[in-house]
């Protein structure tokens, strides 16, 4: 008797493009999370998954955001470029979650310059040295208000939350000794492996910074970052693609009214296909409102900053994420000063201090707490802050969290260029 093979055979073929479909989303998602990938103990799958896939992975970021991928056995490299080069809002962040400072930056740039010029080993105290003579060096830092002292705890904190960072990305691997020791003493060294492939791939331009001519911050990131696109009609629709890809992709949401002209029009008549083309590739889902369209990630696979719902920190700032949204809802579009926010945060704490934590009564809590909130809510494009003016505004993302509206899990996520 003949036997039907026909369907398990679609059965299995179906399986095998189900988990085809789901490996290479999730690694998208870790190469959108963390574009530096090596096979570390934290991400050995992500990477596993990404090399596996390479080949589609490389060939499908670049035709629709134009970004390369470099992988080979000991490392992965997305290498990004943001859809708004001039977003504020994306800040490394330290062991603690709070933003890398102004020196901080400065100083990963200077370590990794050093690293460059070291062999396959270094120790802390050279690399701080070093980093310390390069300050020496450059009078323009400190006409810059940049300082760097090793006699100063706060200074060596921050070489400290550097290497951290690097040791992270598995630039650097700890062989002996801990940086940690550093802040209590200057005198304390630790050894470290350098990881000179990834040190390589940390740069992420097109052209190198000493070749730039322009003068200002802004005009030297866009000539480090500038791509060419043939001056045609078809090279005009590829560039504002590659523009919303990369928006859409990278942030939480995309408001119209933050796009230029162009790219609001060519979104607007291409939005159907881009957002199939990402739906189907990352699995995120499309929230469409008036006014702007938000990318959800309902299984959470490239959130690495969301709203927080425990603790104090948690309750605050859902409290005032509630505060602003009905606000809004009640038609109040308005800036909000900051010195308002921080007398309705003092408010909170006296309703809550008997279960929040003991440090919420001491001076200055009130503002550490909305700060915290505000950054957190300007990650998530549900507010937008004016440090120069000292207001918040709300933007209609926010609206999920206003009172008698329905909520659920899938709420704006996003994601941080390193």
């Amino acid at each position: 008797m003949d036997m039907d093979t026909s369907l398990p055979r679609q059965t299995i073929s179906s399986s095998l493009q189900a988990q085809t479909v789901h490996e290479r989303r999730r690694a998208i998602a870790a190469l959108l999370r963390r574009p530096l990938l090596t096979p570390g103990e934290k991400g050995a799958s992500d990477f596993m998954l990404v090399r596996r896939h390479a080949a589609w992975l490389r060939e499908w970021f670049m035709r629709h955001c134009q970004w390369t991928l470099h992988v080979e056995s000991e490392m992965a490299r997305l290498r990004k470029t943001p859809g708004d080069l001039n977003d504020s809002t994306r800040p490394l962040l330290d062991s603690k979650e709070q933003s890398f400072t102004r020196r901080r930056y400065v100083v990963l740039c200077l370590a990794l310059a050093v690293l460059e010029k070291s062999e396959r080993q270094t120790v802390l105290r050279r690399l701080a040295d070093a980093i310390a003579g390069e300050f020496a060096s450059d009078p323009q830092l400190g006409r810059n208000g940049v300082s760097f002292d090793l006699a100063l705890r706060e200074h060596r904190r921050d070489l400290v939350e550097v290497i951290k960072h690097l040791i992270d990305l598995r630039v650097l691997t700890r062989v002996d000794g801990d940086e940690q020791y550093f802040l209590t003493s200057p005198d304390q060294d630790a050894l470290y492996n350098i990881n000179g492939a990834a040190l390589a791939a940390m740069l992420n331009v097109r052209r190198g910074p000493s070749t730039m001519a322009a003068r200002s911050t802004e005009e030297r990131i866009n000539a480090i970052v500038d791509e060419p696109f043939p001056d045609t009609e078809e090279g005009r629709h590829r560039r504002l693609r590659t523009r919303l890809f990369r928006r859409l992709l990278n942030d939480p949401v995309t408001y119209y009214s933050w796009l230029s002209e162009e790219e609001r029009a060519y979104f607007v008549s291409q939005r159907p296909s881009i957002v199939k083309e990402i739906e189907g590739a990352t699995g995120l889902v499309q929230e469409t409102r008036r006014e702007g369209v938000a990318m959800i990630d309902p299984d959470e696979l490239m959130t690495d900053v969301k709203m927080p719902e425990e603790g104090t920190d948690g309750h605050a700032t859902l409290l005032i994420a509630e505060h602003l949204a009905n606000r809004l809802r009640d038609e109040r579009r308005d800036p909000v000063s900051i010195s308002e926010l921080e007398g309705y945060v003092e408010s909170l704490i006296r309703q809550h201090r008997h279960h929040w934590r003991k440090d919420v009564g001491e001076p200055g809590a009130a503002s550490l707490l909305l700060y915290e909130a505000l950054g957190r809510m300007e990650m998530l494009r549900l507010i937008d802050v004016d440090p120069k003016n000292h207001v918040v505004t709300p933007l209609p993302a926010i609206g999920r969290f206003a009172v008698g509206t329905p909520r659920d899990d899938a709420s704006p996520t996003r994601e941080r260029t390193p």
